[in-house]
């Protein structure tokens, strides 16, 4: 079932799937398997592009499915729906290419030459906080491949995953090339353990993360694993602060703070501290708050009440433990799953909240006296999905950038996603990669063939 957050009402039901259709649908995928392997790469990326281009036929229609289901302001949601036909069709382009066989030197042989084969039908767990974009991330190199799929998405994104089979389909990939189901977390490791499934591919939390990478480790299945962060932006120095905490403040306030990879923590140097965290503060007071689908607002609900409520307990414990609450902090009257905007600083290291992720738009503000104290802070938590740093000596912030233990590291950017751009973390952010010819060679047979003379 899919519940608006803005207004707490069930749209629409779905039905779930039975443990008794689960051989069924492995039988499809692996007959699909045996067909799609043999379809020629370019015919694989033709219907890549043509799904890019029924995404940007039906944005609207896909933009105000995901706004509707977790809440995503419209300008926002139809960003991710270009984003997600952006990556298929990134794909189409050059994903032939990157199959191609590679040359070696033969070493004492005819030839040596390496192969990339599918590696046969695979699982893709999916979070519902980027509904298109992540499925994009993981399904377009993989049927570009010729790997086939069976995809459960979060339970609160049923439509969004209904609507993206369906133009998969159209688009000319087979049914059961990519199948869709509505599935429970016991019956993902069913699937998982079956020997067919040849690997298996998750974005969301770390408990998540832990129980499909031990049932996969199990059974010798290959797993891909995003998960969360609490990724710092470090700022050195500037010379415009109204735009360092205005850029600051929208990237993260993004999608309500449910991002993996927003900036959850930011540490400044001492001598910009207060300037900063003042004028960051006006910023998250006049982001507005309210209905999704409301073309002026920046903030729309959290994805549940109760992701709403988890946050909040997250913030309150956060200021009885000694933080300082500058901004928010509570639950909007109104109803839905609305928080204000929030901003603690006085965090200290035996606080839940310096080492914990908070999903949701909350900005944690630490005051350091020197480079090396930050560097320091940053790399003291358990994530390292990415960070930035931010200065006018591009040279000094590469230098600091170049220190953060994390998968990505951007200097006077945050989150940069794009295709062609490899993603993922390391640390308790996950393993793997995604995007780019990255996330080509995931799941594909690096397979060596070398030839003698007889």
């Amino acid at each position: 079932m899919t519940a608006n957050p803005t207004t707490g009402e069930t749209e629409r039901e779905f039905t779930s799937l039975t443990d008794g259709d689960l051989p069924r649908v492995v039988a499809r995928t692996v007959a699909a398997y045996e067909h799609w392997r043999t379809v020629p790469a370019d015919e694989r990326a033709d219907a890549l592009r043509r799904t890019a281009d029924l995404y940007e036929e039906r944005a609207d229609e896909l933009a105000r499915t995901i706004t509707t289901e977790m809440g995503k302001p419209l300008e926002q949601a139809a960003g991710e729906v270009r984003l997600a036909a952006d990556i298929y069709r990134w794909y189409a382009d050059h994903g032939p290419e990157l199959l191609t066989a590679e040359t070696l030197d033969p070493q004492g042989a005819t030839e040596s030459i390496v192969q990339k084969r599918p590696v046969g039908p695979l699982v893709g767990v999916m979070p519902w906080n980027y509904p298109y974009y992540q499925v994009a991330r993981f399904a377009a190199p993989n049927l570009l491949a010729g790997n086939t799929i069976i995809l459960k998405h979060a339970s609160i994104c049923a439509a969004s995953s209904a609507l993206m089979a369906e133009i998969l389909h159209a688009a000319g990939i087979p049914e059961d090339a990519y199948i869709n189901v509505y599935a429970s977390s016991d019956q993902v490791a069913s699937l998982i353990e079956n020997p067919a499934i040849q690997g298996v591919s998750l974005t969301g939390s770390e408990a998540a993360g832990a129980a499909v990478a031990q049932v996969a480790s199990r059974n010798l299945k290959k797993s891909v694993l995003e998960l969360g962060g609490s990724d710092p932006f470090v700022l050195l120095d500037t010379d415009d602060m109204a735009r360092t905490a205005h850029v600051a403040a929208t990237a993260r306030l993004s999608n309500a703070g449910q991002a993996c990879n927003s900036p959850k923590r930011f540490i400044v140097l001492e001598e910009l501290y207060d300037d900063f965290v003042g004028k960051l503060v006006a910023e998250f007071e006049k982001t507005p708050v309210g209905d999704p689908t409301d073309s002026e607002t920046k903030v729309g609900p959290l994805s549940s009440v109760d992701a709403r409520d988890a946050v909040a307990e997250q913030v309150r414990t956060a200021v009885e433990q000694g933080a300082r609450l500058e901004t928010g902090g509570s639950p909007v009257d109104r109803a839905g799953a609305f928080l204000e905007p929030t901003v603690l600083t006085g965090i200290t290291p035996d606080m839940d909240a310096y080492s914990e992720e908070i999903f949701g738009p909350v900005g944690m503000v630490y005051k350091v006296s020197s480079v090396d104290e930050a560097v320091r802070l940053a790399n003291d938590v358990g994530f390292g999905l990415s960070g930035s740093v931010w200065s006018t000596d591009a040279a000094k912030a590469q230098d600091v950038a170049d220190r953060l233990e994390v998968g990505m590291a951007y200097v006077n950017e945050h989150g940069t996603t794009l295709p062609g751009l490899p993603f993922g973390g390391v640390k308790r952010s996950g393993y793997g990669r995604e995007l780019g010819r990255w996330g080509l060679g995931e799941f594909v047979n690096t397979r060596l063939r070398r030839t003698s003379s007889a």
